[in-house]
């Protein structure tokens, strides 16, 4: 068979449904390969950014990678963001790239870039297909790297004139993901770790979730009356209702959840990387903390914080041994007061703001199952700091703050999880860099309901700007723009609300709907961040 034919066929191996595009002349042979697939669909989107990040949001979201097509330099360049979310998210992402003709390379021919230099910084592996007969060992390569160890994108180059040609050709079976387990040794120490500890917490991260550790962690910590902290923009890894949840670790996050996590002298870290914002700026742990770090690739120990105890395993597998651990503990004072400082943040003042009360709504209308994506922005501190997450795979957020992100991630989402309620959050900055997507979900019937917070300025840089420049507005107002009727005219439904009451009625509306909708919410923009206004901010100066 060819090259391209070959390339689907791995895909299929793989249990692939969904491949993602912006369609180019230099991989037209895959094209056609796959619209001859029955069981695979491709979706078309409107650019290759907005392409890339609803197949990392659809490798997050269904249990096969997610998959992007793009042609040459230019595609390649656009989509680059979605290699650079899934790099930091640790998502399986297979990037496959159309490259000018094999005799053309080096003499800057036309959309010539060096794919693999320009993609190895932010990618785990890069690799072209030089010779047809390793067309399948290159791709199922791809797809091994891409979902073992820790996750991550892939992206390999396909020449056009190496697409067409035939060879024969072999595939071995589709990858088994290893889930190595911790020694024994290694389980010892972490009990005797854990004896000595007055006060431990518990910081969950992605890879519980990747894993499906999810119960495991659970059941862990009601063994042992272990107060859980989430990761940055890992809210759904532990209940937030449950008793043992102590909060979020993220942007903005509430002191009253900092100082737990000040407070303890223990840290059990599962599945994180202990990235800039889930620390603080690298500032919330200190040498005071025992650490306990635990996490599937080896390089992530100790890039952040000496860990007094670091092992390299399966999230899933050390929650089990732990299990079957007897410690006796007196940790449940420690932690009836963790919870009590994550419930205080519940009632602070930002949750009676618009933002809050249409957080309140979501909370109250929202099926238990549904999933919430978000884009970058300040107008997130309020789904962060208010929403409970009870179940698990019901948020998927970039960990990497990409702008842009929350509307194609909810239509990747979407089509990874059908069955489910798929809601996006996005402030107008950040909409209007892939709002076009709105047309793909229109074009595809892809029904989500898009949120766009409306305060006609970059929110986020705003703030910083006033923090630092006081007065000085440079670059951060935007014009007006009614999202609402360019959703009604690229064929979705679009409302326009200023009031908690309309919201609530347009919610129940859009829930019922068979397509895609917009609602735009008209916000204060004075109101710069959960609990700071533009003249507070000043006055602090």
């Amino acid at each position: 068979m060819s090259s391209a034919q070959a390339v689907v066929e791995c895909m299929k191996i793989e249990n692939v449904r969904h491949v993602f595009c912006v369609p180019g002349e230099s991989f037209l042979p895959v094209l056609d390969a796959i619209s001859r697939e029955s069981s695979m669909q491709l979706i078309s989107a409107r650019h290759e950014g907005g392409a890339s990040f609803m197949a990392e949001a659809y490798g997050k979201a269904a249990p096969s990678p997610g998959v992007v097509m793009a042609t040459r330099g230019v595609g390649a360049a656009n989509l680059a963001i979605g290699v650079h979310t899934a790099a930091q998210d640790s998502t399986p992402l297979v990037v496959l790239l159309g490259q000018v003709h094999s005799s053309f390379k080096g003499r800057e021919g036309f959309q010539e870039v060096d794919l693999e230099a320009f993609f190895k910084p932010i990618a785990k592996w890069v690799a072209e297909i030089r010779e047809p007969p390793r067309t399948t060992e290159i791709i199922q390569r791809a797809f091994r790297i891409a979902r073992t160890g820790r996750p991550g994108p892939v992206v390999v180059a396909m020449p056009e004139d190496v697409l067409k040609k035939e060879a024969l050709m072999t595939f071995g079976p589709a990858v088994s993901i290893p889930a190595p387990a911790p020694s024994r040794e290694e389980v010892e120490a972490v009990k005797d770790a854990l004896l000595s500890s007055v006060r431990p917490v518990v910081i969950a991260g992605g890879g519980v979730k990747r894993a499906g550790a999810e119960q495991e962690l659970v059941s862990l910590a009601e063994h042992y009356n272990l107060p859980v902290v989430t990761a940055f923009r890992r809210h759904d890894s532990f209940p937030n209702d449950h008793r043992l949840y102590a909060g979020h670790l993220g942007l903005g996050t509430d002191q009253n959840i900092l100082e737990t996590v000040r407070q303890a002298d223990t840290i059990l870290a599962v599945g994180t990387r202990l990235s800039e914002v889930t620390t603080q700026d690298y500032k919330l742990l200190t040498p005071d903390h025992k650490v306990i770090h635990i996490d599937i690739d080896e390089k992530t120990i100790g890039s952040v914080h000496p860990p007094f105890l670091g092992i390299v395993a399966d999230a899933r597998q050390v929650l089990k041994k732990l299990l079957a651990v007897d410690v006796a503990t007196g940790w449940g004072n420690w932690a009836e007061r963790s919870r009590r400082g994550y419930e205080k943040s519940l009632t602070s003042p930002g949750s009676r703001l618009l933002n809050g009360r249409i957080i309140d709504c979501l909370q109250n209308k929202l099926p238990e199952n549904s999933v919430i994506t978000n884009d970058a922005g300040n107008f997130a501190g309020w789904l962060h700091s208010y929403f409970v997450f009870r179940c698990p795979h019901t948020y998927v957020g970039p960990t990497s703050g990409a702008m842009g992100y929350g509307l194609p991630a909810a239509l990747g989402v979407k089509l990874a999880s059908p069955d489910k309620v798929v809601v996006s959050l996005s402030g107008d900055g950040g909409f209007m860099m892939t709002m076009q997507e709105v047309e793909t979900a229109v074009r595809y019937n892809i029904p989500v309901i898009s949120l766009v917070f409306n305060n006609r300025m970059y929110g986020t840089i705003r703030m910083h700007q006033e923090m630092h420049y006081p007065c000085q507005v440079a670059g951060t107002d935007l014009g007006e723009v009614r999202f609402s009727k360019m959703a009604d005219l690229m064929g979705a439904e679009g409302f326009y609300v200023k009031t908690a009451a309309d919201f609530e009625r347009v919610f129940e509306q859009a829930l019922l709907a068979t397509g895609p909708v917009v609602i735009e919410i008209e916000c204060d923009p004075e109101q710069i961040s959960l609990n700071r206004t533009i003249q507070s901010i000043r006055a602090e100066q």
